[in-house]
């Protein structure tokens, strides 16, 4: 009777404990569904009540929608989301050979080290808030590139992919150390009975059997550079043009709508234009989520 007894509470507290995390799934679900309906409703507008087109706002740089419920205005994007485009892809294109060089030492050159010391070191840079990295930026790196390059302003895009990539860089390693141990020892082992030397090794056969998951930090490091805000506005110089080139002040999608909404009137042609740009960063979110999905069903695939 004892152990029937203990049975079925052990059953009962399964039952419980599997309900408890449905629960909690489902209502993350639902919020990230009511997330995405609440932004499509104050931002679609500017497309409905205000007449502007998709292909004005993508692709048009005349940006000046009016602050009433009028609208007339312009409610071109385009060099907000050419200035994401491009402090995005700099910080990006600094980060992932400084993060792949980090997972590959951590993991492959000297794992005990990496294991112990360097990993909790860089996984500390994970918890700084975001002021922090643009109070250094601000205060740091722009008077540094200002006297290096002789500049008016330190103030650009340079700084700012900068930034970025110090805050990306260990999302990326992290997430490319454990692609990288999650490759079978065998193929080291293999590569290593043909002659292979260590190095030969790593980016012969550990490198490409770990390029999903590579991929994959590579996407979310990108995703996060993409929302954020308040470090990038405080290094991109905060003007409204086209970059020239890499040393050029811009805005982005994020610093935009940081440094607008608070003054944009509820409802009007600004903040609705304003909400579209919010609605235009959800969507390069999903589509983001889209591709590491992906890339894991297909690695999954090619398991089986």
């Amino acid at each position: 009777m004892k152990a029937h007894s203990r049975g079925k509470g052990m059953i009962k507290r399964e039952y419980l404990g599997r309900t408890i995390v449905t629960i909690f799934g489902a209502f993350m679900v639902v919020l990230t569904f009511g997330i995405g309906i609440f932004l499509a409703y104050r931002g679609i507008g500017t497309f409905t009540t205000y007449h502007h087109s998709v292909f004005e706002f993508l692709f048009s740089s005349k940006w000046g929608p009016a602050d009433d419920f009028q609208g007339g205005g312009a409610v071109g994007a385009a060099i907000y989301i050419v200035g994401s485009l491009v402090t995005c892809g700099l910080g990006l294109l600094i980060a992932v050979p400084f993060s792949l060089c980090a997972a590959i030492f951590i993991t492959e050159i000297s794992p005990k080290f990496g294991d112990r010391f360097f990993q909790p070191a860089m996984e500390i840079f994970v918890g700084i808030p975001s002021v922090v990295y643009g109070w250094v930026g601000m205060t740091v790196l722009v008077p540094f590139i200002q006297k290096v390059f002789n500049l008016n302003v330190g103030y650009g895009v340079l700084p700012a992919g900068i930034v970025l990539a110090v805050m990306i860089f260990p999302s990326i390693t992290s997430v490319a150390a454990d692609a990288i141990r999650g490759v079978p020892q065998s193929f080291r082992e293999a590569s290593f009975g043909l002659g292979g030397t260590r190095w030969q090794t790593i980016y012969k056969v550990v490198v490409p059997s770990a390029k999903s998951g590579i991929l994959t930090g590579v996407i979310l490091g990108l995703a996060r550079a993409f929302g954020e805000t308040l470090a990038v506005a405080m290094v991109i110089g905060k003007m409204r043009a086209f970059p020239k080139n890499i040393f050029s002040p811009t805005m982005s999608l994020t610093t935009a709508i940081a440094s607008d909404m608070g003054g944009a009137a509820e409802g009007g042609e600004f903040n609705t234009a304003l909400w579209t740009m919010a609605l235009l960063l959800f969507l390069i979110s999903l589509l983001f989520i889209f591709l590491v999905h992906m890339i894991s069903t297909k690695k999954g695939e090619k398991k089986k």
